[in-house]
């Protein structure tokens, strides 16, 4: 397909600079066929797989038709988990970029309602959020919605596995029936097609290949004992050092187990499960993603909605129940064009699995035995930086920018001994390489920011 450039759409200059800067120059298939059909005003609904670029579709969409001199809600964006809802909510403020003074919200389930209801006492122009918190606030009449002009629902698929219908179905009798609906889904089963039919108005139906190509993840089953699994995952990382890999498991406790027999052996390991509370599932992805950490091991609340760049490796622990997970799973890998590798453990028993993923995947799969997993080392990759956790956050107005100045204003740290900065509602979290992280510390613990002294502590 011959690349379509953002130029060739209906957009303001403001907002055709700042994709520039964002370097987003030529459409995905899924922005190709969704977002000429959004811009008109219509209906649509969507299948895409994770990574295709589905947000930035319906981003640039209900952000064209927002009017940011009315201060009321008038876009809902509704996502079945909390991490999705943050990796949205992220997006949008990137492309909002070009719009001064758009008000965007999050409303999650596992976050203090204080400050939600602070956050809603002026409308937020769009609001991203879980159903059971938006529910409740649509209940206690915090949140209104009746000027909406967009309604999207995006992994739809995922909020029917979660059993959330029921309260979708009660927030979208609270919306206006005047108003344009965007449903994206992974997948398009037939209860999509019943939600679609009683929610939107003849939509435009856009399919784009929800499949990885064949070259884009090497896929690998090993056949084990389940008494050699940790063996054999010990192995595989021996023998690929990966930079950074996922485990994913079926269970809170095998996800804590693994971390904690990866972590005896020296190896930097973080279990991310619903467990955790909010603040330690921040901070726990933070330490991932900023290179603190090399492998996250995780239940499926990691295989959709976690903003994971350029992951060279999955491993499935054990295989998951369902092989449409499965293939989300392993989209983790072998995004935008790079290759990936995907490593999946089983046993003997569990081969009708294997046969439903394999038909799943629609292409055959490769199967060896444990026993042919050559290592010849342990696993030797080390996180290249430390997370130092800051007691203020986005209620501080605390920037990303002020914490990099403070942190190199006294050209003791050069800008390129920072990693990535994550801030949160009242914590950040900033990556220093390990040779500067002392420094770094004393600096943030002694000096002051934005005229306050933030106090920080190193994350272990």
């Amino acid at each position: 397909m011959t690349p379509v450039l953002f130029s060739t759409l209906p957009l303001s200059k403001a907002m055709l600079a700042n994709l520039k800067t964002l370097d987003y120059t030529a459409m995905t298939p899924i922005q190709q066929h969704s977002l000429p059909e959004i811009l008109k005003g219509n209906d649509l609904i969507a299948q895409a797989k994770t990574g295709s670029g589905k947000t930035a579709a319906f981003g640039i969409g209900l952000l064209h038709r927002l009017d940011v001199t009315e201060f009321t809600t008038q876009a809902l964006v509704i996502c079945p988990t909390r991490e999705l809802s943050d990796q949205v909510c992220n997006e949008l403020r990137r492309l909002a970029r070009a719009i001064p003074n758009t008000k965007i919200t999050a409303l999650c389930g596992g976050k203090p309602m204080g400050g939600q209801l602070a956050s809603l006492e002026c409308a937020p122009h769009i609001v991203v959020g879980t159903p059971g918190r938006l529910l409740k606030h649509l209940t206690k009449g915090s949140l209104r919605l009746n000027h909406l002009k967009t309604l999207v629902l995006d992994e739809a698929d995922r909020m029917l596995d979660m059993g959330f219908i029921d309260d979708i179905k009660t927030i979208i009798e609270r919306v206006p029936k005047q108003r344009q609906t965007l449903l994206f889904s992974a997948t398009y089963p037939d209860e999509i097609k019943h939600i679609s039919a009683s929610v939107q108005n003849q939509p435009i139906d856009v399919r784009v290949e929800s499949r990885h190509e064949d070259s884009d993840i090497e896929q690998v089953f090993f056949e084990v004992e389940p008494e050699n699994r940790i063996d054999a995952l010990l192995k595989l990382l021996g023998q690929a050092q990966p930079e950074s890999c996922i485990i994913f498991c079926n269970r809170k406790q095998q996800c804590n187990d693994v971390a904690r027999e990866l972590n005896a052996r020296g190896i930097a390991a973080k279990a991310l499960h619903g467990d955790l509370d909010q603040k330690d599932r921040d901070r726990v992805f933070s330490q991932f993603c900023n290179q603190s950490c090399n492998i996250l091991i995780a239940t499926d609340v990691a295989a959709r909605g976690l903003d994971i760049k350029d992951l060279p490796m999955v491993i499935n622990f054990e295989l998951s129940h369902d092989a449409e997970v499965h293939v989300h799973r392993i989209g983790r890998t072998g995004r935008a064009g790079a290759r990936g590798h995907a490593y999946s453990l089983f046993q003997a028993s569990e081969m009708p699995k294997v046969i439903a993923i394999e038909n799943e995947c629609q292409q055959s799969l490769s199967f060896k035995q444990a026993s042919d997993i050559k290592a010849d080392k342990d696993y030797r990759v080390k996180p290249e930086k430390i997370t130092l956790e800051i007691n203020g956050g986005r209620k501080d107005k605390l920037r990303a920018g002020d914490i990099l100045g403070a942190l190199t204003a006294a050209k003791q740290i050069a800008g390129s001994d920072i990693g990535k900065i994550d801030r949160f509602e009242r914590l950040s979290y900033v990556a220093v390489n390990s040779s500067k992280a002392a420094l770094a510390l004393d600096l943030l613990n002694n000096d002051k920011i934005k005229g306050r002294i933030f106090k920080a502590r190193r994350v272990k």
